[in-house]
């Protein structure tokens, strides 16, 4: 079995085939327990490879290697979300300043509120500023935190952690606000909880979508230029 292993562990493909068979498998588990945010394909997914990569010993640059092209289809995945976009154009275009007035209070706020409680619970200054750019998608997310001096690999974590409970939280907040349109509920969630918020606001249509995209390009664009400026502004 050991000889086994090292074989298809040299392999390049070994490693895509073993990402998109764990995501397939997450998604079945998801769909089987109720969708429940809890059980997030991609959180579930990333445990399982997390596990297995400490079970045989290998380097992140070895799995990076093997599974790089799905990094790459990041960029097209993320220029696709243009399409929704595109077909409600001109709602967006009627919407377009309250919407960036929304974006930016939303990009102030979380910023603040979780430095607010971090700091009220003894959080440490390089968490703090781990913490700030919690709201926005990891690569972003790890820019920033690269930029104001936090930890990259521990903003990512806390983004990932964001858009789950975002996730989670959503529907209850929807049904208590009563908030109906999907519009709303879309650019809410993108605005919260990024990629893991746009790819739930799509369940519940393409109009959520849209917007929930719309939210978190320009969420990741405000919080870059933002973040910065209020801790310079907070002396961290």
């Amino acid at each position: 079995m050991t000889s086994f292993w090292v074989y298809f562990a040299a392999k390049p493909l070994w490693w895509i085939i073993v990402t998109i068979a764990t995501f397939i498998f997450t998604t079945w588990l998801n769909r089987r327990v109720g969708g429940t945010p809890l059980l997030h394909p991609v959180l579930v997914a990333l445990s399982l490879i997390i596990v297995l990569l400490q079970l045989t010993g290998t380097d992140y640059d070895t799995y990076f290697e093997g599974a790089q092209f799905i990094h790459f289809l990041l960029g097209p995945a993320t220029v696709a979300l243009a399409v929704p976009l595109y077909d409600h154009l001109e709602r967006i275009r009627k919407m377009l300043v309250p919407l960036l007035i929304a974006c930016a209070c939303g990009a102030v706020t979380a910023a603040l509120s979780v430095i607010a409680v971090a700091w009220a619970l003894g959080a440490s200054e390089s968490t703090l500023l781990s913490l700030a750019p919690k709201s926005v998608t990891s690569p972003i997310a790890i820019g920033i935190a690269e930029k104001i001096g936090g930890y990259p690999s521990l903003a990512a974590g806390f983004a990932l952690i964001t858009g789950a409970i975002g996730c989670l939280t959503a529907p209850m907040l929807f049904r208590w606000l009563k908030i109906e349109d999907d519009a709303h509920k879309g650019f809410a969630l993108g605005l919260s909880s990024h990629g893991f918020g746009t790819a739930f606001a799509f369940e519940f249509s393409t109009l959520a979508g849209a917007f929930s995209g719309l939210a978190m390009g320009l969420t990741g664009l405000v919080t870059a230029f933002l973040v910065p400026v209020l801790i310079r502004l907070l002396g961290l």
